[in-house]
């Protein structure tokens, strides 16, 4: 069997910067154990997987450790692909997802994502959390999916991305994996 695979960044313009993500196409999903297996392959945060079926787009997303239930640079990544490189024409996708209908719209020569709201609340760190990430969180939250680890700068954020500990994370989250976030700098 061969599948197109692309590699893009997200959320940049300059080349080798932004957030890397796969995006894997296929007719049909494989057996996870498949994907599981090309996203270790792949070695990026994410790889998404696509599927389209008439008129309707399916998507996962795999960690080189677990699938993910919402992901959204490589979301922007897929929506490139589709607009871009299988239906130039078209101005608008909707991805269904296990978080249900994610639509990802063309704006110029960016895109815009309407994802769903997760409220979280603030929570005290769990035990060997800031061990897995590398850093100490300034505030961490959990919603239904994840952790949201808080840190003061978007540096620190930079060499964690750099330095990704996967397999550590894996091992310390809710029903998802850890997303990185910064708090605004306090200028």
């Amino acid at each position: 069997m061969r599948a197109p695979i692309f590699q893009l960044d997200s959320s940049t313009t300059t080349r080798f910067a932004g957030n890397p993500a796969a995006v894997v196409v296929l007719e049909q999903f494989l057996p996870k154990v498949s994907l599981q297996a090309i996203a270790a392959e792949n070695n990026l945060a994410e790889t998404a997987f696509l599927v389209t079926d008439g008129a309707e787009h399916h998507l996962r997303w795999f960690t080189p450790v677990v699938e993910v239930k919402l992901c959204g640079h490589p979301t922007l990544a897929t929506a490139a692909v589709v607009m871009e490189r299988l239906e130039p024409t078209r101005e608008e996708v909707v991805f269904q997802s296990l978080s249900g209908p994610l639509a990802v719209r063309r704006s110029g020569s960016r895109y815009v994502m309407d994802f769903p709201a997760r409220p979280s609340d603030r929570v005290t760190a769990p035990a060997g959390l800031a061990e897995a990430l590398g850093a100490v969180p300034v505030e961490v939250h959990l919603n239904s999916f994840n952790y949201l680890a808080l840190f003061e700068s978007a540096e620190v954020v930079r060499i964690l991305h750099a330095q990704p500990r996967s397999e550590e994370i894996s091992q310390n989250q809710a029903g998802g994996l850890l997303q990185l976030l910064t708090c605004p700098d306090k200028h």
